[in-house]
């Protein structure tokens, strides 16, 4: 059963630079979809084309089984986007970008109202209806994006690095939010640099290094293929060496015969390990 987004054999060039190089992949619809790679690795640049904001040189991308570049005004109605910096407009209100984003999406004057109560009771956002954007912390300028992007209730909703900036209080309560979103049906497609956000929230995650997608699975199924423990050893100067094992007594062992002065500690495998195993752990 073909999934609810799905990009096949897309590529990306600028010039010389091959910043996507041939992605395929297969969103499941309800499901919580983390895309990670380091700065530069080609996240942003392959959520622009699955977003109808950037065309492939090559491949093709579908969302709900059409050809996004056939009939991409179909798409855009089903899609909801939120970026890394936000599309606010800051010297109006929060109601007033709100009411300009559903126009914008052709949603008829006489329901506004009653969708913008709706989503703002969602996000919390009911006492900063009227203030102005640009006297909104940024936690709360995220919120009142997301709601300027799913006010016309989108069935897939796109969050390019979403927490980024946002304090711990702020970036928690951003997590409640998206797993209630996934919950009411929305199919949700995310960024992120904070693995551990992943961790928690996503079903299955793909990582792409230098343009190429270099691991796709569940959580679960990406850490097996490295181990189920991790011995960490850090020596004087700092430098942290990590080897894996399939089981506690080898990793026990291992940990065991290191009598040169190193802090050793055992711990399970964690999907920060498969990232750094498949992406370099040196910048």
């Amino acid at each position: 059963m073909e999934g609810i987004i799905v990009a096949d054999g897309i590529v990306k060039r600028f010039g010389d630079l091959v910043a996507v190089d041939n992605v395929s992949l297969s969103i499941k619809k309800g499901e919580i979809f983390g895309f990670l790679g380091p700065n530069g690795a080609g996240k942003t640049t392959t959520i622009r084309m699955l977003t109808t904001m950037s065309r492939p040189d090559s491949g093709t991308v579908r969302i709900s089984g059409k050809d996004v570049y056939g009939d991409y005004r179909s798409a855009r109605q089903s899609i909801g986007v939120i970026q890394q910096l936000n599309s606010l407009e800051k010297d109006i209100t929060v109601r007033e970008n709100i009411k300009h984003h559903a126009l914008m999406k052709g949603i008829p004057s006489k329901e506004i109202k009653g969708r913008t109560e709706e989503m703002t009771e969602v996000m919390g956002l009911g006492d900063h209806l009227d203030k102005l954007v640009r006297n909104l912390s940024g936690g709360w300028k995220k919120r009142a994006s997301i709601v300027c992007s799913i006010i016309h209730r989108p069935r897939i909703l796109f969050m390019d690095e979403p927490t980024a900036g946002l304090d711990t209080q702020s970036r928690n309560a951003l997590w409640k939010l998206i797993r209630k979103l996934n919950a009411s049906g929305t199919t949700i497609f995310m960024t992120t640099h904070y693995i551990s956000e992943a961790e928690a929230l996503c079903d299955r995650v793909g990582i792409v290094n230098k343009g190429k997608l270099v691991a796709l699975g569940t959580k679960e199924d990406l850490k097996k293929t490295v181990g189920r423990f991790a011995v960490e050893s850090v020596d004087a100067a700092g430098d942290t060496e990590v080897r894996y094992f399939e089981n506690r007594t080898d990793a026990k062992g291992y940990s065991d015969g290191i009598d040169d002065g190193r802090s050793v500690t055992i711990r399970a495998v964690s999907l920060e390990d498969v990232f750094l195993e498949l992406t370099g752990r040196r910048i």
